[in-house]
């Protein structure tokens, strides 16, 4: 086969693909585009779990503690791939959408330099100012060792992670669904079985679980990457590409900042709950069995957090596509089957919060003491849990129609503009249960806002019968 037929076969399987967006019911490209990606961040939140078991397992209550006392820091620095990889992938589907393929390619490529000089610009001074940055947050002496044995092997990789996310998200976006799903289980699966490997068979503790992820994350960048220098790859790594275009490098940020404005109000949030529970606690070590409560919780949080982001995921593709192709209508049908998905998802992480706290800690091999703190604290903050996946699926929406103010407010409602101010006000009044109650409040305050919100632009949609973007 000669470099023509090699192309048009190529452009006919990308018609197909693109075709199928346009066309198919909207209940069948969900479920196919959503499973894929609900797979592979079901098993990436699985992934998290062993890797806190093991850690428990192998380092203890205070070992899980010292992980989660970094989460501040790792959650900002998180924040830059989900900027890069949802602008990106949000760009590339609207591309393809008005079938501007040369665009998609230069969006790639200009993500991939986007990645890099945020890693220089963050992760450095990370590494530099590590002790002074574990204190401020509030580690105890008893944590800190431990937090510096696992940061110090992990920060200076987290550009493999980066990466991976970013060329995860775009492979999604062009159609590629499944195999983003495969980067995801490679991810977890070499995770799992090197951190088995260094922690329970070699005793490294938690530098084992570092080294671990950090050599998961290498396996699954080249794997991803792999798939970009690939002729048959709708969207294509060019490196004449590389050349940074300032209108594309906008667009990227303009629509990546609402999840990294979620990404940076999580590290706020983060940040004033380790502070707290070290500021309110009434011995160092009440402190540090709270902050391990936070970590599990935060296991549990993550994976039903994760299944409503997989659906939301599966839905961004075409409700982008559709959008840049003008047909509306579809794009909202999409939502409205999203949110119902992710209702149901939200009922049943709060209904085994409710019903089965104690189970939920035993997984981790906790100690009475952490079992009893814990049963009150998740009871607590999956207290009004049932609502969250309507709010992730709306912003999402937002974000994938690109009006990116709307989704940054609605993003920012839950973690900052209520949660904040509550996390700062109630422990002056209940202590550290005032930690947990604040949580749920939040998000019961966020829902009212993405409701309000919601209703007002659907009514404008409806009844002007003009895109979102108009």
């Amino acid at each position: 086969m000669n470099e023509r037929e090699i192309e048009a076969t190529d452009q006919a399987e990308d018609n197909k693909r693109t075709h199928d967006l346009r066309t198919q019911p909207i209940p069948k490209l969900l479920l196919q585009y959503a499973i894929p990606a609900v797979v592979g961040t079901v098993v990436q939140a699985l992934y998290n779990i062993v890797d806190t078991i093991f850690i428990g397992q192998g380092s203890g209550e205070l070992g899980i503690a010292a992980v989660y006392i970094g989460f501040p820091l790792i959650i900002l620095l998180v924040g830059f791939s989900m900027l890069v990889g949802t602008g990106a992938s949000v760009g590339v589907s609207i591309a393809l959408g008005r079938r501007d393929s040369d665009r998609a390619d230069r969006i790639l490529s200009n993500a991939v330099y986007l990645t890099f000089s945020f890693y220089i610009l963050a992760v450095t001074p990370s590494i530099i100012f590590l002790d002074d940055l574990l204190r401020l947050i509030g580690a105890s002496d008893n944590i800190i060792p431990l937090a510096k044995d696992y940061l110090h092997i992990y920060l200076p990789a987290i550009i493999l992670s980066n990466l991976t996310y970013g060329y995860n998200n775009v492979m999604r976006a062009s159609g590629y669904p499944t195999k983003a799903m495969i980067t995801m289980l490679l991810g977890a699966v070499v995770n799992v079985v090197l951190d088995y490997l260094f922690i329970m068979r070699l005793g490294w503790g938690i530098k084992g679980a570092a080294w671990a992820t950090v050599i998961a994350m290498s396996c699954t960048m080249v794997f991803v990457q792999y798939h970009f220098f690939q002729r048959k790859s709708v969207v294509r790594f060019k490196r004449q590409n590389m050349k940074p275009s300032g209108p594309i490098l906008l667009s990227i940020i303009s629509v990546g900042i609402a999840p990294f404005a979620m990404q940076v109000a999580g590290s706020a949030v983060s940040f004033v709950l380790n502070h707290n529970f070290s500021h309110f606690a009434k011995t160092v070590a009440e402190a540090d069995l709270s902050i391990a409560t936070y970590g599990i919780i935060n296991n549990y949080t993550t994976l039903i957090a994760l299944t409503i982001i997989g659906v939301a995921q599966g839905m961004q593709p075409i409700v982008g596509y559709n959008y840049g192709a003008g047909h509306i209508e579809r794009s909202l049908s999409c939502y409205k089957l999203a949110v119902g998905v992710n209702t149901v998802i939200s009922v049943l992480g709060f209904a085994a919060a409710m019903l089965l706290p104690e189970q939920l800690f035993m997984l981790f091999n906790a100690s009475p003491e952490l079992i009893e703190i814990g049963q009150r604290a998740i009871r607590i903050v999956f207290s009004v849990f049932f609502v969250v996946g309507f709010q992730i699926t709306t912003s999402q929406l937002f974000q994938s129609l690109g009006l990116s103010r709307q989704a940054i407010f609605i993003s920012l409602t839950r973690q900052v503009i209520f949660l904040l101010p509550a996390l700062l006000i109630l422990p002056h009044f209940y202590g550290i249960d005032g930690v947990w109650y604040a949580i749920p409040l939040g998000d019961l305050l966020a829902t009212v806002v993405s409701t309000s919100m919601i209703i007002y632009y659907f009514k404008k949609w409806t009844s002007e019968q003009t895109s979102p973007l108009a």
